[in-house]
């Protein structure tokens, strides 16, 4: 058994999570609590932690994980004497908590979530409680036979694979082509821009823009070879905010030298695409096109990496936005 404990703020989110439909196994245990759904146990946690102003992580969310080999011993019986004696020796007796358990994974585990302040408004100390956690899973597995966790760790099965060679070859591959389009239109500005996108889909790697849910686009992904690779994987040159910074005419004398650690590296570098000299923004549009144009594929690079139609919608906007404010200083 393994075990592992956290101070948050959301506690609200935190109930939601646990007890989310295709999630939530069985509820093991409720402690100082009457309610049983997540509105009203945050209602009545609401009740006690609003004693104190200054607490700002009012929640504890404690995950405790089961063995493999001691699964078949997990009766609900033996799983609710297990998650109420890990609460009694985490001194949670004067805290109101809930544990369910979850099914939405191989591998049988307890969500806590424990209400920091207590009945007596006293705030849960959680200086190493991470640490405490570990101890007291230890403790009650050496007790009652369990597995602990140094063993748990090396017998789980959901561990994270190591590489893929194979995909690691393809990611070299697509390195190699990337950085060699970037050398040869390095500098150039949008058109080289332009060209660098339209080789490279030549070449047969594609670019698609990541989107969030509010629909704001926040990276690159490349797809070569039927793998996929973020920017960061390529290299830091190749961010969504950084792509179009090499074509800028003050990069044309630096030399691109990729290095071996660049895939593992991120940029704080927040330069949208639109904000790329707007002076070259026509030409860009009317080399893609015509390149596009040619071998029948014009709307392909609306798809992969920068829409420069939209680049130019926005700078009509903005023109407009612009004489719109000249004629009310005129008024």
């Amino acid at each position: 058994m393994i075990a592992k404990c956290k101070a948050i703020a959301h506690g609200s989110n935190a109930l939601e999570y646990v007890f989310r439909e295709g999630k939530l196994g069985r509820i093991l245990a409720l402690h100082n609590l009457c309610g049983e759904t997540p509105k009203e146990i945050h209602e009545e946690m609401r009740l006690i932690n609003n004693y104190n102003s200054r607490c700002k992580n009012k929640f504890l969310r404690i995950e405790i994980g089961i063995a493999p080999q001691d699964e078949p011993r997990m009766t609900f019986k033996a799983l609710n004497r297990l998650a109420l004696l890990f609460a009694k020796q985490m001194e949670l007796d004067d805290h109101q908590w809930v544990a369910v358990t979850h099914k939405d994974t191989d591998n049988l585990h307890i969500h806590i979530i424990a209400n920091r302040i207590s009945l007596g408004r006293q705030v849960y100390d959680t200086t190493f409680v991470s640490n405490r956690a570990a101890r007291v899973a230890e403790e009650l597995s050496r007790k009652y036979g369990l597995t602990i966790a140094k063993k748990v760790a090396t017998a789980r099965p959901h561990r994270k694979a190591q590489a893929n060679p194979a995909r690691e070859r393809t990611k070299q591959q697509v390195r190699s082509i990337c950085y060699a389009l970037l050398e040869k239109h390095k500098g150039k500005g949008l058109s080289g821009h332009s060209m660098f996108l339209y080789e490279l889909y030549r070449s047969g790697v594609e670019i698609d823009r990541l989107k969030n849910k509010q629909g704001k686009v926040y990276g690159l992904k490349f797809t070569y070879d039927g793998q996929s690779f973020k920017a960061s994987e390529i290299g830091r040159e190749f961010g969504y905010h950084t792509l179009p910074k090499q074509f800028e005419s003050g990069n044309v004398q630096k030399p691109i030298i990729p290095s071996s650690h660049s895939s593992m590296r991120s940029t704080n570098d927040s330069t949208p695409i639109a904000q790329v000299a707007v002076s070259t923004v026509d030409t860009a549009l009317d080399t893609a096109g015509s390149l596009l144009s040619e071998v029948g594929e014009v709307t392909t690079l609306q798809t992969h990496g920068v829409d420069y139609a939209e680049i130019a919608w926005q700078r009509r906007l903005r023109n407009q936005a612009g004489k719109k404010k000249k004629r009310r200083r005129w008024i």
